[in-house]
């Protein structure tokens, strides 16, 4: 549970009421989530675990989330504290964050209309991105999308906990490249299904903007076909030709033609497992942070697309629009 000091520090930074109650929500790789009921007012604090982001990062963050909202796109509201800081240190050191609480749930990836109403969406947050060459701190874009580790990057545990899938990465990989930097354009960078999620009217809501930064908009369409609607050796290509469809019609910049278009797909993907196993077999990391750790590398290499399925993605995008060709 939160820590009774850190919650005392959260109560008064925030004017909350003293009869504050919380509980555990979800968590990701970067953050958990805690309810927070204060009154009659709800709220989602975030527990940073990675680096935080600076106030000026946040500021970034926050005007693009008004013209995502403008946009159409829906998302949770950030607050500020009293003093109108939106990031909290406590003396430990952890960072956290506060936003209105939202009632989600997972999308019915089921439902007939799911891949158009996502095709819809990413094409309003891509048609709204301004174009960012560099990070919003500066500095060339993050390499985590467009580069994956060399072999002597892998602890010697790589090979008996991954076995031929690691052997095959050099395969897998060989596409991966750096984007066009004309092309770029401030992403959400993260739109798996546990970032977007439905209310209670089935409306869609982005959450967990941590990740925001500059690429190209094809390449994240290109990663999100697989994040929805392939789960290892299951691939509804019916699906993404929907999907990718919907995101042409309503005027989406970005496209999938090359199989480079797949490089934040799979960098991304290959080093977040590099980051698990560093987690998993660090004896001086938390308990919680090694056993979702473990998960996570199992799901990993579940969900690691094969060269086939690449391909199979790419003739699929092209047959939706003579223009994709």
């Amino acid at each position: 549970m939160l820590d009774p000091e850190v919650l005392a520090q959260l109560r008064d930074a925030f004017g909350w009421a003293p009869d504050v109650v919380v509980s555990a929500g979800p968590r990701g790789a970067l953050g958990q989530i805690w309810r927070v009921d204060a009154g009659a007012s709800r709220y989602a604090l975030k527990e940073i675990f990675a680096e935080p982001p600076t106030e000026a990062l946040v500021e970034a963050e926050l005007a693009f989330a008004r013209r995502a909202t403008e946009a159409g796109v829906r998302l949770p509201v950030s607050r500020a504290d009293r003093d109108g800081h939106y990031l909290l240190v406590e003396p430990g050191g952890t960072v956290f964050r506060v936003y209105d609480w939202a009632d989600l749930r997972p999308v019915a990836l089921t439902a007939p209309a799911t891949p158009g109403e996502l095709g819809a969406l990413f094409a309003r947050l891509h048609r709204c991105a301004p174009a960012a060459a560099a990070e919003r701190g500066g500095g060339p874009p993050d390499p985590w999308y467009d580069h994956v580790p060399d072999a002597h990057e892998w602890p010697a545990v790589a090979a008996e906990r991954l076995g031929d899938r690691l052997a095959s990465l050099p395969e897998l990989c060989s596409a991966v490249a750096p984007a066009d930097p004309d092309g770029l354009v401030l992403c959400h960078r993260d739109l798996h299904p546990d970032n977007v999620l439905a209310d209670p009217s089935g409306g869609l809501v982005v959450v967990d903007w941590d990740n925001l930064g500059p690429a190209a908009p094809g390449r994240e369409l290109a990663r999100a076909l697989f994040d929805w609607f392939c789960d290892g050796p299951d691939q509804d290509l019916a699906a993404i030709r929907t999907m990718y469809g919907a995101y042409v019609r309503e005027g989406g910049p970005g496209r999938v033609t090359d199989p480079a278009d797949f490089s934040m797909l799979l960098a991304s993907r290959v080093n977040f497992l590099l980051v698990q196993l560093r987690v998993a077999i660090d004896p001086d990391a938390e308990a919680r942070h090694r056993e979702w750790a473990e998960r996570k590398i199992e799901e990993g290499l579940r969900i690691l697309p094969t060269p086939r399925q690449l391909a199979d993605v790419l003739d699929a995008v092209a047959g939706c629009w003579p223009e994709t060709r």
